[in-house]
């Protein structure tokens, strides 16, 4: 120290170890690489498939650091077995992948006091601590514990810290070198302009591909890349059929793509009909150091039990057929907090459906964006059809069991068939047509919006447009004989019951109209009518049947009888036939079940 006009000033030496002290934040900083010297391997193409998960191809030439490595500040969380990194520059060679936690710089906007006298460390300041207190200082520092010290004086083994900030900062004034708590300094006064910004240091996961550049040195940049399956980016496709009148739709498909994995630049896209099996798509690659994945939103969630999942509850890709089940239509439940549903549920043929790519060039779309793509447009022949499937009741015997509320459900889904017009879509173009909705449209005028389900070209689709109220039907049905110990099975006696069906349909449109009717009955059908294809279904193991329905809701109403089953079967009796306007048509048919 030495002491001059009354005043204690540093020696310099003494200066030079406060600024050693000072400034060990800084040498420890300077080790950790700045943000800005890692490189962002551009995305070039990606594959999207309908249930949310994308391939994503990166390639690029990216520059290396000092020891010919290139270091990437991205991390993927890709799909356990699917990451694939890759080195196409003829000097080297990729030896290894490493994903870590490091320490990096990251130089910000100083928002608080403590960040504003770190930038300005040297700068002259008046000083404030409130009141009359204010003094003329030069800042020094602000002490602090770097990394470096802080692993030396860690246990073996413990994980690498940031540097452990004081709440101190050190100023140079008239009578020395004051410290003083951050917290007491009310107001600074710079004498010049204080710099804006200053750079602290946080982790960041790192992507290092290391590279082996043989006998040569590393040269200022490498070619690399890599792809990996990372759920993230979905595809919905839809429909717009425009009908003619006369047999001719024009198709028009489009995309609704929903990116919340990363920005997109200029790239190519692939969106994909139907869903490979993905083994591990649940879990995790250690690539990604296990960490959750982003937080993505209600449209890329998969449990089916999760109500804030309006997408995944909608098209999911895990179905049993390529059929849609009126059952598939359920209102999804109303959720202001959700955002974005999409109505109701509706089932996608998923695996059954056969790979195709549709290709689209040039999309440029930000994490969080959703674009709509208009892919291929093509016309299809069609055809009107009129269907009017009539499901099988319960027998009386079980009716008699059923309370008063069951036997009122029952009367509103028998009593009151409808007959449907579809139309029929012929697929002779050379793409499939997946699993999407559809919107009807002719001369400018919305009909109605169905269900597209997976069809391979060749192929036939029916789409429902709408109830058909100008054409009536009305079913009735009889017992006719009733027989006693008609059979026995395992040493139990059942009763034969013979009944008698009828349908009655009216043709009020002003054209002839092409109508397939199918009933269903429990037991088998012994006689129908106007050439008539009649089968019998395996309730247990046809798949055709329960690709179309599914048990109805009153079967778990009764406690159905042993050997009910083996004995008795599924009914179903079809006709295809066409109705002149203002014709009556009648249906008649036959059938029997067992009972004990």
């Amino acid at each position: 120290m030495n002491l001059k006009n009354g005043r204690l000033s540093l020696l310099p030496a003494t200066v030079v170890a406060f600024a050693v002290l000072i400034t060990a934040t800084v040498l420890a900083a300077e080790k950790a690489a700045p943000l800005n010297t890692f490189a962002r391997l551009p995305i070039k193409e990606i594959t999207v498939f309908k249930d949310g998960n994308a391939f994503v191809a990166h390639e690029g030439d990216m520059p290396v650091d000092k020891s010919g490595n290139v270091v990437m500040d991205y991390l993927p969380a890709p799909v356990l077995g699917t990451f694939w990194p890759y080195a196409t520059d003829p000097g080297a060679r990729l030896t290894a992948v490493t994903a870590g936690q490091k320490r990096v710089l990251i130089e910000r906007t100083a928002l608080t006091l403590r960040e504003l006298l770190q930038a300005n460390v040297d700068a002259r300041v008046l000083v404030s601590e409130g009141g009359t207190n204010q003094y003329e200082a030069t800042i020094l520092g602000l002490p602090a514990r770097s990394a470096e010290e802080l692993a030396s004086t860690s246990p073996p083994n413990a994980p690498e810290r940031l540097p452990e900030l004081g709440g101190l900062v050190l100023l140079q004034t008239e009578t020395g070198v004051k410290a003083v708590a951050i917290d007491r300094i009310q107001e600074l006064t710079f004498r010049d302009k204080p710099r804006p910004t200053t750079a602290l240091e946080e982790f960041r996961n790192l992507l290092t591909l290391k590279l082996d550049w043989g006998k040569n040195k590393p040269a200022g940049s490498a070619r690399v890349g890599l792809f990996y399956l990372q759920k993230g980016v979905r595809w919905i496709p839809n429909y717009k059929i425009d009908i003619d009148g006369n047999g001719k739709a024009v198709v028009k498909l489009q995309a609704t793509l929903i990116n919340e994995l990363a920005d997109l630049e200029d790239i190519s896209v692939n969106l994909v009909v139907g869903v490979p099996s993905f083994a591990f798509k649940d879990n995790l690659d250690p690539i990604a150091l296990q960490q959750n994945l982003a937080a993505l939103s209600q449209f890329f969630q998969t449990d089916a039990n999760n109500r804030n999942g309006p997408l995944a509850y909608q098209f999911s890709n895990a179905i049993m057929s390529q059929s849609a089940r009126p059952s598939e239509y359920r209102p999804y439940p109303s959720n202001p907090d959700a955002g974005g549903s999409l109505g109701p549920e509706i089932a996608d043929a998923g695996k059954t459906e056969d790979l195709f790519v549709f290709n689209v060039q040039h999309v440029t779309l930000k994490r969080g964006e959703r674009m709509v793509l208009p892919v291929t447009e093509f016309s299809l022949e069609y055809k009107d059809v009129f269907t009017l499937d009539l499901p099988f009741g319960p027998p009386p015997e079980v009716r008699a069991n059923l309370n008063t509320e069951q036997q009122r459900e029952l009367a509103r889904l028998f009593n009151a068939p409808k007959v449907n017009h579809k139309l029929r879509l012929a697929n002779n173009s050379k793409y499939p047509l997946t699993t999407a909705p559809a919107l009807f449209v002719r001369e400018g005028k919305v009909l109605g919006q169905g269900l597209m389900t997976y069809t391979a070209p060749g192929g036939n689709v029916d789409l429902a447009v709408t109830t058909a109220v100008d054409v009536q039907a009305k079913k009735t049905d009889r017992e006719t004989k009733r027989t006693p110990n008609a059979i026995e099975e395992n040493g139990v006696t059942y009763s034969r019951i013979d009944l008698s069906g009828k349908i009655s349909l009216v043709n009020h449109r002003s054209k002839p109209i092409e109508l397939e009717v199918t009933r269903y009955v429990l037991g088998t059908i012994d006689r129908a009518d106007r050439d008539a294809k009649i089968e019998k279904l395996n309730r247990f193991e046809d798949g055709e049947y329960l690709a179309t329905t599914d048990l109805p809701i009153w079967w778990s109403w009764y406690n159905w009888p042993a050997g009910w089953s083996s004995l008795n079967g599924i009914g179903q009796a079809n006709w295809k036939f066409t109705v002149e306007p203002e014709k009556n048509i009648e249906l008649n048919y036959d059938w029997h079940y067992f009972w004990r």
